[in-house]
């Protein structure tokens, strides 16, 4: 990662976003990482049309890790108002995690939320991804008690566990 660069997504870069997002948690291509969904869900992670429309609404920003002008990864954070933002889609190319990248992105989420003077990142989380979760509290979040639905039901049936973390100032 010679030329690593985090920036905001344009609309062009939404099909290179949906193939990371599939790749990185979808499929036999996902096994190559440890942080993938693909032993869980086997339907896609963005429905068509979904990361157009989260890169035309002005609450949400998505972040992409380029290296060398190839896409690595990304995160996007939507702005809730001034006390939360929402923290979603953080993923790296399978071949590429465990590798620091991971971390970087998620400080530059919460750089952009600070930025933008909330006051907390929220997350969810399927309740079973247990290595997931602890990444993310070693990281600072921690489960708030709140559970949501999954939007598909699913044998066995899954949920979102809520993450939060307070944001110090800028």
């Amino acid at each position: 990662m010679s030329s690593l660069s985090i920036t905001p997504a344009s609309p062009t870069d939404a099909p290179a976003l949906k193939a990371l997002l599939e790749a990185a948690y979808r499929g036999d291509s996902a096994r190559q990482g440890w942080n993938h969904e693909a032993d869980i869900l086997d339907d896609e992670r963005t429905a068509p049309g979904e990361i157009e429309a989260m890169l035309a609404d002005p609450a949400v920003t998505i972040l992409t890790a380029r290296d060398d002008d190839q896409l690595i990864g990304c995160v996007a954070v939507t702005i809730k108002g001034t006390a939360l933002g929402y923290l979603g889609m953080l993923c790296v190319a399978p071949d590429l995690q465990s590798a620091g990248l991971g971390r970087r992105l998620l400080d530059a989420a919460e750089d952009h939320g600070r930025a933008h003077g909330i006051a907390a990142m929220e997350m969810t989380v399927i309740d079973i991804r247990a290595a997931l979760i602890a990444w993310y509290e070693r990281r600072g979040y921690a489960r708030t008690g709140e559970t949501r639905p999954f939007p598909v039901l699913r044998d066995p049936p899954v949920t979102f566990v809520v993450l939060e973390k307070p944001l110090g100032p800028a």
